[in-house]
């Protein structure tokens, strides 16, 4: 019966007897060998062929085992190593295991202990492939990730709603990626080829934001030297994205319901409207319904704009996405620094499932984007995650704490999960800016 090849292995040793023995006992369970009597005939052979594990001892004449595994981590990283060495010790095998290898076998070993060490390190291989395999089947248009079922339903939302002319309305905790769901809307739709204009409307202050929405005529107001058109005009034949569509005042929601109904816009100023041909999407991180029951957003302009809602999940309700997107940031980020591709121990990747993440997808990015650029070691242990991804005794919640203790607690977390941006803070914490500096004030937070 044919031997079914199985991954390759890269024997280094500088003993022909050990190379031979290893050879054959490799061969023998179907794996394809190569072998190598030095360091440096190992880096000729990792250069010219794809190699899935590197088994090689530990002292070799010249460069070292040590050298040779430190030189794969930094520069193969879908190949796994184990090191073997006749010099056993506590010492030499901590410093093997820091260096990246897998496994660390001592001289003599069974052929059971060493089929054993190749099966662990090659199964940390394949489960590494496939969740990188997972996270490229698990994106979703336009750059979305996501294996979860949650997402999987965005998706599918997203795509009928490109197909269509009708209003979108998106919502989700700051953070989970709303401008990144509308771009992807306007991309795979008809209106592909026309622009795409983001407007933040708590970003603009409320006495602009007509003018800057809908243009103005010269002479309209003080300093309008010009005719000046608006972003509903300047987004024609594409997609215009209303981010924060809470925060318009009651006077400006009647202006917009006016679009949505008309198709139309009045610049400031101007005494006849015009036709607009635009797509509108909009997004909250905000309860919409709750402010219309509380009279803080207009109900026909809640119903014009919630003709199709996609909702996006908070980060921390995504399960295993937490996992694809740390190890796609972590690519992609490297790549940008010009760095290895760091990789994450078991317990960092428990500590990053473990987290709350206030920040959601743009906090996980944040913390990889300074892991990749601060951390220099190849693997990522929990001590290179954020104090607050820690375990610390005297920050665990007991019954103890004050109600104050605990509010000043959580500010700091936010804080620390936006990267020290108060504007987004405060919304996610659910006040307005005022009320955030009187609290840091408060509770004497440094930010």
């Amino acid at each position: 019966m044919a031997i079914v090849v199985r991954e390759t292995i890269l024997v280094v040793d500088d003993t022909p007897d050990t190379l031979e023995v290893l050879e054959r006992n490799l061969s023998g369970q179907g794996y394809r060998v190569y072998t190598a009597s030095s360091a440096n005939e190992a880096l000729r052979t990792l250069d010219a062929a794809p190699v899935d594990l590197v088994i090689t001892d530990y002292k070799m004449p010249g460069v070292s085992g040590l050298d040779l595994i430190r030189h794969v981590r930094e520069n193969f990283r879908d190949t796994e190593v184990v090191m073997i060495t006749g010099f056993a010790s506590i010492e030499g095998a901590v410093e093997a295991i820091k260096g990246g290898a897998e496994e660390y076998l001592s001289k003599p070993f069974t052929d059971d202990e060493l089929a054993g060490a190749v099966q662990r390190a090659l199964s940390k291989l394949n489960q590494r492939r496939a969740g990188q395999q997972a996270a490229e089947a698990a994106e979703t248009p336009y750059g979305l990730m996501g294996a979860s079922e949650s997402m999987r339903k965005v998706a599918v939302t997203l795509m009928k709603a490109a197909a269509t002319k009708s209003t979108v309305l998106i919502t989700g905790e700051s953070g989970t990626g709303k401008e990144l769901v509308a771009r992807a809307i306007h991309y795979y739709s008809p209106r592909a080829s026309g622009p795409f204009i983001p407007i933040n409307c708590g970003g603009i202050p409320e006495g602009l934001l007509e003018s800057e929405l809908f243009g103005h005529v010269k002479g309209a107001f003080t300093g309008a030297t010009e005719s000046r058109a608006g972003f509903f005009q300047t987004a024609e034949g594409g997609t215009i994205f209303l981010d924060e569509i809470s925060e318009l005042s009651l006077p400006l929601q009647v202006k917009l319901l006016r679009v949505l109904q008309d198709k139309e816009v009045c610049m400031v100023g101007a005494t006849r409207p015009n036709k607009v041909d635009v797509k509108i999407i909009a997004a909250t991180n905000k309860d919409l319904q709750g402010m219309v029951k509380s009279g803080g957003f207009r109900e026909d302009l809640f119903f014009r704009l919630n003709i199709i809602t996609i909702s996006l999940p908070p980060l921390r309700e995504r399960g295993d996405d937490i996992l694809l997107l740390t190890h796609h940031f972590a690519a992609k980020l490297a790549q940008e620094f010009g760095k290895p591709v760091p990789q994450f121990s078991e317990r960092a990747l428990q500590a990053l499932q473990n987290y709350d993440w206030p920040g959601n997808v743009r906090e996980l990015e944040n913390i990889i984007h300074r892991i990749v650029v601060m951390t220099d070691a190849p693997l990522i242990d929990i001590t290179d995650l954020p104090s607050l991804m820690r375990y610390s005794a005297t920050r665990e919640y007991g019954l103890d704490r004050t109600l104050a203790d605990v509010e000043a607690d959580h500010i700091q977390r936010v804080l620390a999960s936006v990267s020290g941006n108060k504007t987004t803070a405060a919304r996610v914490l659910g006040i307005d800016r005022k009320t955030l500096r009187e609290k840091l004030k408060h509770y004497r937070i440094n930010n």
